[in-house]
């Protein structure tokens, strides 16, 4: 009978872990379960208890990795801990970045200039980073690499925040994830709380939305406002989005630093197309200034297929040229060796031409792409 009241009372509303627990605690008095099959019943009923498990062995890898020794978490902050990021893993600096100079200048000393420099004024109430920092603009223009360069760079603990953490089958979970994103910072603070796609998340809200999704955005932009009770508080949440008119108003309130990372212009394209040629082997007669010219509206995302599909082209030539020897020689059936380089021609301006002519051909199959975000400031 105990079975069939847990059964209706699971389909008739949303139960807690908790609750679930104290019904099956009810079965013990009747001998129908013990301690370890109730332990195993809450087990099999989340499918993500083993996820959970390698969340926590992950956690305990990373804090100790990046030197976070002496701090007592609770469960929920272990699990927002498998999300820290170790800045000596990061291969991405401020050098990787080309044609951006003037938002990095802006966020050094925005952003980054507070954490490091916090002893000079620790009495000030003014010299801290900002509560809140947005990044935002078309996709493929490098805000993704900003944010991690700012995980190198600070010196912070960086949380990369997923979305996907905070849910949990059972009610009331996902509130308490979202209360541990905050202890956390706060814990292992100074502290970023990065957010990639921050308006599919933190998205405007509606009456349509889900009630556990309303409960988590309310009590995310709760807690977020709460930091700023203590003047001594260094916990900043930086979100990188190509769609800033999704974010709910409430959360653009709360990020009063903006940075519009643009599509490049020439200058800029020309700067990036050297980056990211540099080190490669090159014919003498390149010229990257003709190639910026002509890649008007591309992202430096685009720029880089467009590099990486004309050192493709070397590469087939190689291989064409090879198999043609093979075949003049009888012997097809000889063994592939590697590349040799000496052999291998340099990147020519022709393979950059041929190379622009093909990612022009991608951009026109994909004209109905969504419109390029405004180059407007957010208010």
């Amino acid at each position: 009978m105990l079975f069939k009241d847990l059964s209706r009372e699971v389909l008739m509303r949303p139960l807690s872990r908790n609750e679930v627990l104290g019904m099956l605690l009810k079965l013990t008095i009747f001998g129908a379960a013990t301690y370890y099959s109730i332990t195993w019943v809450l087990d099999a009923m989340d499918p993500t208890s083993k996820q959970k498990s390698r969340a926590k062995k992950r956690a305990q890898q990373l804090m100790k990795r990046i030197g976070v020794e002496g701090v007592k978490l609770t469960e929920y902050e272990m699990n927002i801990a498998s999300q820290l990021v170790d800045p000596q893993s990061m291969k991405v600096t401020w050098r990787d970045i080309a044609g951006l100079d003037e938002v990095v200048n802006e966020l050094q000393d925005t952003v980054i200039l507070p954490f490091q420099k916090r002893h000079l004024l620790t009495g000030s109430k003014l010299f801290q980073p900002p509560k809140g920092v947005l990044l935002f603009g078309p996709p493929g223009c490098g805000k993704t690499m900003i944010a991690k360069a700012t995980a190198k760079a600070s010196g912070c603990k960086f949380i990369n925040l997923q979305p996907s953490t905070l849910t949990d089958m059972w009610y009331g979970e996902s509130q308490k994830l979202t209360s541990a994103v905050f202890s956390l910072a706060i814990k292992l603070q100074p502290c970023i709380i990065f957010i990639d796609e921050i308006d599919s998340f933190l998205r405007n809200r509606s009456s349509m939305d889900h009630e556990a999704t309303a409960m988590m955005k309310a009590q995310f932009m709760s807690l977020w406002d709460g930091l700023e009770t203590s003047v001594t508080t260094q916990v900043m949440v930086m979100g990188a989005t190509n769609r800033p008119q999704d974010v709910d108003p409430a959360i653009l309130r709360r990020m009063p630093t903006t940075f519009y990372v643009g599509l490049p212009k020439t200058r800029q394209r020309q700067d990036i197309l050297r980056l990211i040629l540099e080190g490669e082997s090159l014919s003498n007669a390149i010229n990257l200034k003709e190639i910026a010219e002509k890649t008007d509206g591309y992202s430096g995302s685009d720029l880089w297929e467009l590099c990486r599909d004309a050192a493709m082209y070397r590469v087939r030539d190689y291989v064409r040229k090879e198999q043609m020897r093979q075949i003049a020689q009888q012997d097809s059936q000889e063994e592939e060796r590697p590349v040799d380089e000496e052999r291998l021609r340099p990147v020519t301006q022709r393979d950059l031409l041929f190379g622009l002519d093909k990612m022009k051909e991608s951009k026109q199959a994909t004209a109905f792409t969504l419109p390029i975000v405004s180059e407007v400031p957010l208010d």
